[in-house]
C-alpha cells in the first residue's frame, strides 16, 4: 500500500516533532521532510512532493499564506493544511482564499490533526469546530461588524509597531533584539506575524506600506545643489 507523504513546516522544533510524532503513529503515513522557514517549505516540496504539507501561518521569510499560494502552482497535487495558534476570521478566510485545504488551532493539535489529514487526503475539506463556528460567524454577522472586525485583525500590535521603527531605521534583526532585549527568534516570530497582518511578503513591501500608512516617516531624500 502506497504510504501518504507529508511534509511539516514550522519555525518552532517542538511543534515540528511533537506533529511528526503524533502522525508516525499511523503505519500508511509518512513525515517525508521538514521545513523551518516559508522559502525552505516551498524548496523542500518541489523537491519531495508530498501529498500533505502542513504550514504555520507566521513563519520566517515567507509566510504559510504565500507558501499556499506558490504550492497551488509548483505542487498542484500537494494539498495544504493550515496549522496555526491564531484563530482570527481574516486568517482563516485569507487561508482557504489561498487555497488551504484544511485550519487547524495548535491548541487542537493533538485531537483535531489527524483527522484533518484523514479528510484532506480524501480531497475534503477540514476545518475544526472552533474555526467553523469562526467561517459562520462571519457569515451571519452584518458586514459593518464584518468589516469592523478585519480591521482591527489587521492592526499591528504596540510591539509589532516598535519592530517596523526599528526595521525603518536601518537595524537588523540582531540589533532590535539587543535593544528590546528579547530574542532573535522572537524578533522574526514578531515580523513575520506583522507581515502576514499587512499581507506583504517582503522587507520591502513592509517598508512601504509602513511609510504609506505614515507608521514610520518617510526617507528624505538628498538633493543635490545647482
Amino acid at each position: 500500500m502506497k504510504k501518504l507523504r507529508i511534509l511539516i513546516a514550522d519555525d518552532h522544533a517542538l511543534v515540528r516533532q511533537g506533529t511528526r510524532l503524533l502522525l508516525q503513529r499511523r503505519r500508511d503515513w509518512k513525515v517525508v521532510g521538514e521545513a523551518v522557514n516559508g522559502r525552505e517549505a516551498v524548496e523542500k516540496t518541489k523537491k519531495v512532493k508530498p501529498g500533505i504539507a502542513i504550514l504555520d501561518v507566521a513563519m520566517p521569510d515567507l509566510d504559510g499564506l504565500e507558501v499556499t499560494r506558490q504550492l497551488r502552482k509548483a505542487s498542484p497535487n500537494t494539498s495544504v493544511i493550515i496549522l496555526t495558534m491564531h484563530d482570527s476570521t481574516t486568517l482563516v478566510r485569507r487561508a482557504l482564499e489561498a487555497g488551504a485545504r484544511g485550519y487547524v488551532l495548535k491548541s487542537d493539535l493533538a485531537d483535531q490533526l489527524v483527522k484533518a489529514v484523514r479528510n484532506v487526503s480524501e480531497g475534503k475539506l477540514f476545518l475544526t469546530p472552533k474555526v467553523s463556528e469562526i467561517v459562520l460567524s462571519e457569515f451571519l454577522q452584518p458586514e459593518e461588524k464584518s468589516n469592523r472586525a478585519e480591521r482591527q485583525d489587521t492592526q499591528p500590535t504596540p510591539r509589532e509597531l516598535e519592530i517596523i521603527r526599528l526595521l525603518g531605521d536601518g537595524k537588523t534583526n540582531k540589533e532590535i533584539a539587543m535593544q528590546l532585549c528579547i530574542t532573535v527568534r522572537t524578533v522574526e516570530t514578531h515580523r513575520a506575524k506583522v507581515m502576514l497582518k499587512l499581507g506583504v511578503h517582503s522587507a520591502t513591501q513592509l517598508m512601504h506600506y509602513a511609510i504609506l500608512h505614515k507608521l514610520i516617516p518617510a526617507p528624505i531624500e538628498e538633493t543635490g545643489k545647482v
